[in-house]
Formats: C-alpha cells, sequence, structure tokens
C-alpha cells in the first residue's frame, strides 16, 4: 500500500439492502480475513451487486497514481486527456469525507465516511484503519 492510499481490502457481499430508496442499496460485506466488516450505500443503478460478489475496496488520499496531493489543482474531473489516474482502475469512485470515528470492542474501531449522504461504515482492528484521519478521502470499488 503506498502513502495515498489508506485503506485497502476485498469483501465478499453478504447482504443488499434496498427497500429505502431506488437506487441506492446499502451494501453489507465481511473481508477475507472475516476481521473487517463494512456497510456502503452505493448506486446500483450505476454499480449493480448481488450477494456473494467480491468487491475490491480502496480509501485513498488522491487519483493521483504518484500520490502526490490535488491542492490547488482545479479537481478531480479536469484530469488532462492521456493522464491516467486511479479512478481509471476501478469501476466506482466517490469523494468523502471521513466525519467520526468511535471504539468497537477489544482492539476494534469503527470509521465512518459520508459521500454526500451516501454512508460508509466500517468496522476492524485498530492497526488495519490507522492511517485514516477525519479528512477528504476517494472511496474505489471494483469486483474481484
Amino acid at each position: 500500500m503506498t502513502d495515498s492510499l489508506l485503506f485497502e481490502e476485498t469483501f465478499t457481499l453478504t447482504a443488499i439492502d434496498s427497500q429505502k430508496y431506488d437506487r441506492v442499496s446499502r451494501l453489507s460485506g465481511t473481508s477475507l480475513s472475516s476481521d473487517t466488516g463494512m456497510h456502503v450505500d452505493i448506486n446500483t443503478e450505476l454499480y449493480p451487486c448481488a450477494v456473494g460478489d467480491r468487491v475490491h475496496m480502496v480509501l485513498a488520499s488522491t487519483l493521483a497514481l504518484d500520490g502526490s496531493k490535488e491542492e490547488g489543482k482545479t479537481g478531480w474531473r479536469d484530469v488532462g486527456r492521456g493522464v491516467g489516474s486511479l479512478a481509471d482502475m476501478y469501476e466506482y469512485v466517490c469523494y468523502g469525507k471521513v466525519y467520526r470515528f468511535e471504539e468497537g470492542e477489544g482492539e476494534g474501531i469503527k470509521v465512518f465516511v459520508s459521500f454526500g449522504g451516501m454512508l460508509l461504515y466500517i468496522e476492524g482492528p485498530y492497526k488495519r484503519l490507522t492511517p485514516l484521519r477525519i479528512d477528504y478521502v476517494y472511496l474505489l470499488l471494483k469486483k474481484s
């Protein structure tokens, strides 16, 4: 994991709740090592998923392949032609903010991230989630 990749894990989807909204579902999953759990809201019209799918998740501080910060640049949508980014390697990308931490059971912690109202909740070992801070992050997903 490079410095810009704050969290990286593959999850097996265990449940999909699409009762509240037409196009948004809450995916629940467990990491392959079974030590980390997550719940994430995604637009299933753009990124359809099924129970049992394996989803590779990354939380990154920047989309730049070299890990450089994007401060002072025009924004993630204005990447020049021919310039690659981390987003090119993933199927679903969101930008949001880590806004809360809570103590979990034992050595675990809970991390909450908001992507404009769509939420991500991760619970896992403190050592795996230590790089996350209250700051802006990119969520990148792809099926594996």
